[in-house]
């Protein structure tokens, strides 16, 4: 019988092959949809800092939604791995900052200023109806938010065809506060996610 470890790296396989497999025109459709709810469900986003991702494999590109949020008055950063067992740290990043490949052959901010975040937008390679995020097993994100004191707004991000019942999730995952897909905002509550519409999350007082 296959372990919960072995498990998971099987899905992630089929998952990302699932995500790579998205057409031009879906990704573009899908992705068009998601950046309007996140500009017009998280106005609170504008007052903040707030961490994002550089895309990578097929994720949802969050860079229109965040520069939308920073002409609005946001600060925007990026995460870095300094080293696979230490916690990710976020360097301030805008669209003319200095840029170098880190992990992962990812870019990042070429040693910008170090700051707190807010909230944070995560890729998620799959989420269950929980709100759980199945992410590409490092555990970087899992330890980050663990650590972080108060803890930031946690946005999710994925598209649809990601969506999993459940992978059965360990005590140290943590499961996010919203998940944003082109099928509209889910809000995560104790039980599973459900579905809100623009207006009422950006009435929400997080």
């Amino acid at each position: 019988m296959d372990t919960w470890q072995e498990c998971r790296k099987k899905k992630r396989i089929e998952l990302l092959a699932r995500r790579e497999a998205v057409t031009e025109d879906d990704r573009f459709h899908w992705s068009m949809v998601i950046t309007t709810s996140l500009e017009r469900g998280f106005p609170m986003l504008w007052k903040n800092t707030v961490g994002f991702y550089w895309p990578y494999r097929g994720e949802f590109d969050p860079r229109p939604a965040m520069n939308i949020i920073q002409d609005r008055g946001a600060r925007l950063a990026l995460p870095e791995v300094e080293n696979k067992n230490k916690l990710l740290r976020f360097r301030r990043w805008w669209k003319e900052a200095p840029m170098k490949t880190g992990a992962y052959n990812i870019p990042i901010p070429d040693n910008t200023e170090l700051v707190m975040v807010n909230a944070i937008l995560v890729p998620m390679l799959g989420f269950d109806v929980q709100g759980y995020r199945l992410g590409y097993g490092g555990g970087y994100y899992d330890r980050t938010l663990t650590a972080i004191s108060p803890r930031p707004l946690v946005i999710g991000v994925a598209f649809e065809i990601l969506r999993l019942e459940n992978f059965h999730h360990r005590p140290h995952d943590i499961a996010v506060d919203f998940i944003v897909t082109e099928a509209g905002i889910y809000r995560v509550t104790t039980k599973e996610i459900e579905i809100i519409s623009t207006k009422k999350c950006a009435s929400e007082n997080f």
